[in-house]
């Protein structure tokens, strides 16, 4: 099948934020001018009044849907249980994308809270290939894959990390969610080429953007930076950020903050610088970023 783009409402070429717990009910009393909004599936597969109150804040936003569970890189396949609730959730809640992660969190019924890399060979894509193809299929509509943070090589990959995404989209049609803030990260702990990984990426392809702050932690005197949600956007990122827009043109993007969670209003000046490069781009006028 093809899958389908999205559900009722199109997420704009516009910043957004990612909705965390603590913002929830002060979104629904304040109505903040931001453009969409994203959360984290699994804080709602259960059901209950956080999901109801989801959907009153989905009547005056626009949704996106972040998974963090599915494991699409596990040798194990997919969970179907786990597949099925996120498929009821996307029913109810009709965001306008749903994306994943291009890692692995399971491995024999277990669960791990990480976000693991996965070795880039072709045994793997054609793993990849499997399991979007099921997920795109259960869920039937398009999802988008992200690039993770890199903490360390595999020295058996045999396929650079974006070519890796490219053809996955090719194959199966997917999208990719481009995490700035990761490309940054995995620039300082292994060396990787954001811009380069940038203009090997097709434009037609990236759905949806993230930018989020990393913390810099010591490694017996060596410097390792660890993508924690937890701080601003840092000015490199944001002078990454505008080489993408100026690489992919407009693309929807989210601020992500999970760790050290500010008031809402520090949020909503993240999403505003966002929004400034945005319109920036959008008019074709020169961008400069902090």
């Amino acid at each position: 099948m093809k899958p389908r783009d999205g559900g009722a409402r199109e997420l704009p070429a516009r910043a957004g934020i990612g909705l965390r717990a603590p913002h929830v009910a002060e979104v629904l009393a304040e109505r903040p001018p931001i453009a969409w909004l994203e959360v984290h599936a699994e804080n709602y597969m259960g059901g209950g009044p956080a999901v109801r109150a989801l959907e009153l804040v989905r009547a005056h936003y626009p949704l996106s849907v972040h998974g963090v569970g599915l494991s699409l890189g596990s040798a194990d396949g997919l969970d179907a249980g786990h597949l099925d609730r996120l498929r009821r959730l996307v029913d109810r809640l009709e965001p306008a994308r749903v994306s994943e992660h291009l890692s692995w969190s399971t491995s024999g019924g277990a669960y791990l809270n990480h976000l693991l890399p996965l070795p880039l060979t072709p045994e793997s894509l054609t793993t990849m290939v499997q399991h979007v193809d099921h997920a795109q299929e259960r869920l039937g509509r398009q999802i988008l894959i992200e690039n993770p943070s890199s903490y360390l090589r595999f020295a058996h990959s045999t396929i650079p990390e974006p070519v890796f995404l490219a053809e996955l989209a090719r194959r199966t049609g997917c999208g990719v969610l481009c995490d700035v803030n990761n490309l940054y990260v995995s620039q300082k702990n292994i060396g990787l080429d954001p811009l380069r990984y940038l203009a090997t990426l097709p434009q037609a392809v990236v759905g949806e953007i993230h930018l989020a702050g990393h913390a810099v932690n010591d490694a017996d005197g060596h410097a390792v930076l660890i993508d924690d949600h937890g701080s601003p956007v840092a000015n490199a990122v944001w002078r990454l950020y505008v080489q993408a827009l100026q690489r992919f043109g407009p693309v929807p993007t989210a601020i992500e903050w999970d760790t050290n969670l500010p008031a809402l209003d520090v949020l909503l000046g993240e999403a505003a610088e966002a929004e400034r490069l945005l319109e920036r781009v959008a008019r074709g006028a020169h961008v400069c970023a902090a």
